[in-house]
Order: structure tokens, then sequence, then C-alpha cells
């Protein structure tokens, strides 16, 4: 029996007494994905970032082993009520319009002494102060870096298009914006290397693509830490007790640990180990994130049809942002039809072994993304259901 083969008799038999769909996470691989990112990040902490987990339960689990400290939030929605939850350290990935959010932060010192809130621009200051509503508490700031690489003048542009602050220059001067403005204290630097941490460089049937790959991600690293390290000079002489220095991502942990400039490393993704990160040669996690969908129908030879499945997940379009068939393994969709809203032709011969009621497995493309299609997540130890535990949406919220 292969390792897979026997995951899936585990998986059958820990959620026989339930009816799918129905989505799990094995802890063992799980904790086992977790001790991998601190070892990688080499006695940096790791921030564990919200949006790739989005379970409570779960985010209380990897804070309480060592080596992780601190959330890495999506929304200021979530950012709130995460700290009403009783978490202490949430860092706001993204920058927020959100006044009514921005009014509460302002006004409540637990959730001011929480929460810190992402600039990039003095806009963003104006729209919270504008927020306000009366609140008098200092906000929490972090800038954002721009790691984009930039090749022939700026003409050539690798990266994602998030922060407008590229050089250190231009945050050394947002820095002093914020130093000289009432209500704000600047308190750290963001930097989401994603075309290193978030791209796969070895992807399967096309080496000259994965070797392209590999070579910018390489020339990107060595920009990178470079501008990094001057940008953390330049804000550190403007605000000289900056207590944070964030950078990195699941797939380049190892690589931004390495730079004296960066004090925590962020990563979530490598707990689940979703579809996408099958593409990396710099770590090799264990699928810890499932999710089943029942066999509905056979409508011939080497065919059964399951019901539901359809959860692409963001980014650009394509055939990469689709759930993969995992388990019985073999199966795979029927190019006519792909993943349905209702219903999922499978094609393959472990087919024929499926009766209607059985489980498929699937893995999603993205981390978090899952726990949008399910309430609950079925926490597997062994061959036993240890718990069930809601996701944010079975908690009622949906953040974006």
């Amino acid at each position: 029996m292969t390792a897979r083969a026997a995951d899936r008799a585990r998986y059958d038999r820990a959620t026989a007494h339930l009816d799918a769909p129905l989505a799990i996470v094995d802890l063992d691989a799980f904790d086992a994905n977790a001790a991998d990112l601190v070892r990688r990040a080499a006695g940096k902490p790791v921030r564990v970032a919200s949006k790739s987990v989005r379970c409570r339960a779960l985010l209380e689990r990897v804070l309480a082993m060592d080596g992780f400290q601190g959330i890495m939030s999506f929304t200021l929605a979530e950012s709130l009520w995460l700290a009403r939850s009783g978490f202490d350290d949430v860092l706001l990935a993204y920058p927020s319009a959100d006044r009514s959010g921005f009014a509460e932060l302002a006004a409540d010192p637990k959730l001011a002494g929480a929460v810190t809130v992402m600039v990039d621009d003095p806009a963003h200051l104006d729209l919270i102060d504008a927020a306000r509503d009366g609140g008098r508490e200092v906000v929490r700031v972090c800038l954002e870096l721009d790691t984009s690489l930039r090749l022939l003048g700026g003409r050539v542009r690798v990266g994602a298009r998030r922060s407008p602050l590229h050089s250190p220059g231009q945050l050394a001067e947002l820095a002093r914006t914020v130093a000289r403005r009432p209500g704000f204290r600047l308190v750290g630097i963001m930097a989401y290397e994603g075309h290193i941490a978030g791209v796969g460089d070895s992807v399967a049937g096309r080496p000259l693509r994965s070797r392209a790959v590999r070579l910018m991600q390489a020339t990107a690293r060595r920009e990178l830490a470079e501008r990094r390290a001057a940008v953390v000079r330049a804000v550190r002489a403007v605000v000289p007790g900056l207590e944070f220095v964030n950078g990195g991502g699941t797939g380049s942990v190892q690589h931004t640990a390495a730079e004296d400039a960066v004090t925590e490393i962020a990563a979530g993704s490598g707990l689940y180990v979703p579809r996408l990160f099958d593409n990396y040669t710099s770590f090799t996690g264990r699928p810890a994130a499932l999710f089943a969908q029942p066999v509905v129908r056979r409508p011939g030879v080497g065919v059964v049809t399951v019901l539901g499945g359809g959860y692409p997940a963001s980014g650009a379009a394509g055939p990469d942002r689709l759930p993969v068939p995992y388990l019985p393994e073999g199966l795979v969709y029927d190019p006519q039809e792909g993943p349905g809203e209702v219903q999922t032709p499978l094609l393959g011969s472990p087919a024929d072994d499926l009766l209607i009621g059985d489980k498929v497995w699937f893995r999603h493309a993205k981390a978090g993304e899952l726990c949008e299609r399910f309430a609950a997540l079925h926490l597997v130890e062994g061959d036993t259901v240890t718990a069930t535990v809601p996701t944010y949406r079975g908690e009622g919220q949906t953040f974006l």
C-alpha cells in the first residue's frame, strides 16, 4: 500500500460516520509542517498569516507552539475580531478604508494596543484621522515596502502590485510624516516578496519555465536583500525604536530569515500545504487540509460523478487555480466539464472501484480559501476525528 493509499484509508475510517461534503485537517501533518516552518526560520519568530488558516482554533494551536508569534491578518474587521477574542499581536497586512473599524480602533485602548495597521500613503493617515469620531488612542502603524524587481530602468517589473514605496528615501519620508503626526506611532516595516515566496520554481513538464523562475528568484533575492537593508537603515534613522521588520512567505522562509535586517517571518499556507506548493524546490510539506465530495453517480465504465467540487482559487484564472482529485490516486477531471458548481465527473480506472456514497478526497489550490466553503473542519489524528472546530465562516464571519 502506498503512503497516499494509507492516508486515504485513515481518512475514510476517521470520517466513516460523517457525510460528505466535508473538510478535514490532518493534525499530524499540520504539526509537522509547523515544525518545518520553525526550522527554516532559524530562530526568528514566525508570524502566522490568518488568511491561510481562517480558523481560530488552529490559529490558537499554532501560536501555542515554540517559534510562532503574532498574527498577520487580512482585513481590519478581522483584526478587531481577533483582538477582541484575545489575540494580542495582530498585524493588518493590507491598507483599509473601513471607517467604522478605525473609529472602533481609536476608541478602545485594548484594540489599539493589539492591532497594527498598514499604510503606504499619507492619505491612509488622513482617512484614519477623519474616521476617529472622537477616539484618541494612538494607532500603531506599519509601512509596506514594494518588493518588486525592476529591470531595464524600470521598463520590466516582476512582482505583485502592492505598495508604491520602493526606495529607502520614499519609506524614510513617509516615516517622517508618521513621526510628526499626532495620534500615530510607527512600529514596523513589512515586505512580502510574493514573486519569490509565492511562485513555484519546479513546474512539472515545464523545465525551461522552471529554470527561468529560479534565475529570476535568485536575482530578486539578491536585489531585495540589499534594498531591504537600506530601507531599514533609513527608517531606523527616523524611528530608532522600530519594533519589527516582517518579510517572507512560505516559499522563501529560509532565504528571508538569513537577512540580518529582517526580525520576523510571515507564513501560513505552509501549515495546510495546498497544491500550489507542490512546485517548490525550497521545501517539501505534507498535505494537511483536504475536502471530500461524495460519489453520487456512476455514468459508465471509468467514470464517477461527485457532488459539487468547483472551488477555484483566487489569482489569474487557469488550471493551476483548480482543486485536484487526490485520493484515490489516478482520478482526473473530464476536460469537457472540469470541476462543477453542483457536480463534477471524474475519469480513471479507480472510478470502477467507487460506490455511491464513497468519498473522493481533493486538495484545494490555495490554503485558507478552502474554509470559505465549509463551516467546520474535522481534525484528524491517526484514523480518528478528535475534534470538530468552526472556520471563520462557521462563526458567521465572512470578511471578504
